[in-house]
């Protein structure tokens, strides 16, 4: 009888066409989460002028299409004068 090997698929090795590098296996030094487990402890860090938000403002995070949709419509109808 053949032995068998389990060999675990984490994604593609290098780019494929036309899927960019960003949709490859998460690294290993981060966390998926839900917006709704940090929103809150953002929203209080940012309301209380922590400075440690400074450490990581210039930090990409992945968004959700629909979500940057409404993000962008809020940001242009909550100027002054909309």
């Amino acid at each position: 009888m053949a032995l068998r090997k389990l060999r675990l698929y984490s994604g593609p090795d290098a780019d494929v066409a036309g899927m960019p590098r960003t949709h490859a296996a998460p690294r290993p030094d981060t966390v998926r989460t839900t917006l709704g487990d940090i929103l809150p402890l953002l929203a209080d860090a940012v309301a209380s002028n922590r400075t440690w938000l400074g450490d990581f403002e210039a930090d990409e995070v992945t968004i959700s299409a629909d979500l940057h949709d409404v993000l962008q419509a809020y940001r242009h109808f909550r100027r002054p004068g909309a």
